[in-house]
């Protein structure tokens, strides 16, 4: 099994090999996360990303860190909530998959995931959280992986400390 995380903080204060970008489709950024990330690398990442959009929802872009402690940048877009009846957790979940299937087959260990969706995306946090870590605790090539959930909102890292709580 993995070993699963929760970080009170800034995703961007851990040493990793990688960290996952809540991001838009047009991955030239945006708020909360997104924001963040693309503020601290500067706009090299934009430059870098322009040619990467659209991402689809679920689906993963590969950007280098641009200064930043992690090598490399994973960003994906979650889903907008909207009741849960439009695939919202599928979707999800292979934003997940798919960072972990990544981060695998370019043979890195360590991982930072925000709370995907959580927030301008209206995903409520228990059910996104219960997702994040079930996926992350049983993904096949995530085995040998060091999974951080970094979480500064309170609700979300509730969320999440709750969902690892579950699967331990």
């Amino acid at each position: 099994m993995p070993r699963l995380v929760l970080y009170p903080g800034s995703l961007l204060d851990i040493e990793t090999d990688v960290i996952v970008n809540a991001a838009n489709s047009s991955l030239m950024g945006g708020g909360g996360v997104d924001g963040v990330i693309h503020y601290a690398a500067g706009p090299a990442l934009k430059e870098a990303c322009r040619p990467l959009a659209p991402c689809p929802p679920g689906e993963v872009r590969v950007t280098e860190g641009f200064g930043l402690a992690p090598r490399l940048i994973f960003h994906t877009v979650g889903p907008i909530w909207h009741g849960g009846q439009n695939g919202e957790a599928d979707i999800l979940a292979n934003c997940y998959r798919n960072c972990l299937t990544e981060l695998s087959n370019r043979g890195l260990r360590r991982i930072v995931f925000p709370a995907i969706s959580t927030g301008a995306y209206g995903y409520p946090p228990a059910q996104a959280a219960h997702i994040a870590v079930t996926i992350c605790a049983r993904h096949p090539m995530a085995r040998d992986a060091d999974i951080v959930f970094a979480v500064i909102d309170p609700q979300n890292r509730a969320a999440i400390a709750a969902a690892l709580n579950a699967v331990r």
